[in-house]
């Protein structure tokens, strides 16, 4: 058997739970049925021990690391709850198991159970049986989900995975508002000058327009698009558009002769054209990737059945209106 899959970690309370579940009770139950049953598969089972060192990062790091591990939820144990909500939050191949009589709370009722009877030597048999079961599926299907926490926050069409796409929509949403403004911008400018054709006595301050470009750098630097290099070399292209645009930036009437000339190239004739005409290129790009991830999350949200994001939105503002309110008026 390959290391990888040979310890099982099993979390039980140590000390008494209840009245006919006493500390005694339970170093028999993990010593007697528990450890002996999987070791039969040739599993190392253990629990914690209670050494001289913190025993919660010891617990901690088992609930992680352990390629399986079991939870007996017998008498609702605060300790065992909360161990397995940990493990479940790191890894699937996670075993639950209870006495008969058990009312396991809604949210891990969903998850298969084995039952035990202590007092019927057939139900024992039976339930060394469909344990023996459970660690071989295990074993042999060490990627098999049986987590809803990790389900349900991971892969494709996950909670996750669209809250992610909806910050990538926002971020292209962004982009475009920017670069809008600053083709906006360029037209405002190119009206001026084709207004003002004589920049040698100007009796006011006039002034370029301000060009904006984080947006447009903060894609070149976390590239959260998943697009080819002509993509990003086209918006290297851009922004280097814009930095020009910026050494033109100081009042048009304190700049030299020559100064201005080289100003007027980017909004007057040839040069002029293809400045616009960039600028819109790379617009009707941004349009197009924020349409298809419109597209592909409305999809994910069809897929999951999940409520779109604004009303997930919603509710959620309500849940915190209902549970934080405040007097601002004190």
């Amino acid at each position: 058997m390959s290391e990888s899959v040979s310890t099982c970690f099993i979390i039980m309370p140590f000390s008494k739970s209840s009245d006919l579940h006493t500390e005694k009770f339970w170093t028999n139950h993990f010593e007697n049925l528990l450890k002996p049953t999987i070791e039969e598969l040739g599993v190392k089972a253990y629990r914690v021990e209670t050494i001289r060192e913190d025993i919660l990062k010891k617990i901690i790091n088992n609930l992680v690391t352990s390629p399986i591990v079991l939870a007996d939820l017998t008498d609702h144990n605060p300790n065992v709850f909360w161990e397995l909500g940990v493990r479940q939050s790191f890894k699937h191949n996670t075993i639950t198991i209870a006495e008969e009589g058990t009312k396991l709370p809604f949210d891990v009722s969903a998850k298969a159970t084995i039952f035990y009877n202590l007092s019927n030597e057939g139900e024992i048999v039976r339930f060394k049986l469909k344990l023996k079961e459970a660690i071989e599926d295990c074993i042999k299907n060490p990627e098999k989900p049986d987590s809803y926490i990790l389900e349900s926050i991971s892969g494709r069409g996950s909670l996750y995975e669209i809250m992610r796409l909806e910050e990538t929509r926002r971020r292209v949403e962004s982009l475009i508002m920017e670069t809008q403004m600053n083709i906006r911008n360029h037209t405002v400018d190119k009206e001026l000058i084709s207004e003002l054709k004589d920049f040698s006595n100007i009796p006011f301050n006039i002034r370029f327009t301000v060009w904006r470009s984080r947006c447009l750098e903060f894609l070149l630097i976390n590239r959260y698009l998943d697009e080819d290099d002509r993509f990003y070399k086209t918006a290297e292209y851009v922004l280097r558009i814009i930095e020009n645009m910026r050494l033109q930036a100081p009042w048009i009437n304190l700049l030299t002769e020559e100064d201005k000339k080289r100003a007027m190239m980017f909004f007057r004739g040839k040069t002029g054209e293809i400045m616009t005409k960039s600028f819109q290129i790379w617009l009707n790009t941004l349009e197009e990737k924020y349409k298809a991830i419109i597209k592909k999350l409305q999809t994910m949200i069809n897929e999951t059945r999940l409520k779109s994001l604004e009303e997930l939105r919603s509710v959620y503002h309500k849940i915190d209106t209902s549970y934080y309110r405040y007097d601002w008026t004190l």
